[in-house]
């Protein structure tokens, strides 16, 4: 009789880290050239955000000089950007251009 056993072992895998991509914010900034209406307006093309959402966030960039409006890869990041400035609000004959914004990257 043979007294040989059959040792089985774990399969050793190799540990893999998936790699994030670093997040980017769009930050909305505050001017004194755009309507309130205008912005909110926007913001909702653009996002896609309740018209409450919108408001907030207008009313943060009013008071604070600046909102965090969309975080995420910074590609779509600059996306929104783009997006952001195709609307131009005009009075009167007037064209007051696009509202400032600017993306940064976001900690973490």
């Amino acid at each position: 009789m043979s007294d040989s056993a059959v040792i089985t072992r774990p399969e050793t895998r190799e540990e893999t880290k998936t790699r994030q991509i670093p997040p980017y914010n769009v930050v909305l900034l505050n001017d004194e050239h755009h309507s309130m209406e205008f912005v909110v307006m926007v913001l909702v093309k653009v996002f896609g955000y309740a018209l409450e959402k919108c408001f907030q966030l207008m009313l943060n960039a009013h008071e604070t000089g600046r909102s965090i409006i969309w975080t995420g890869p910074r590609e779509v990041a600059e996306l929104k950007v783009e997006q952001m400035s195709t609307f131009h609000e005009t009075r009167g004959k007037k064209d007051l251009g696009a509202l400032g914004c600017e993306i940064e990257p976001a900690p973490g």
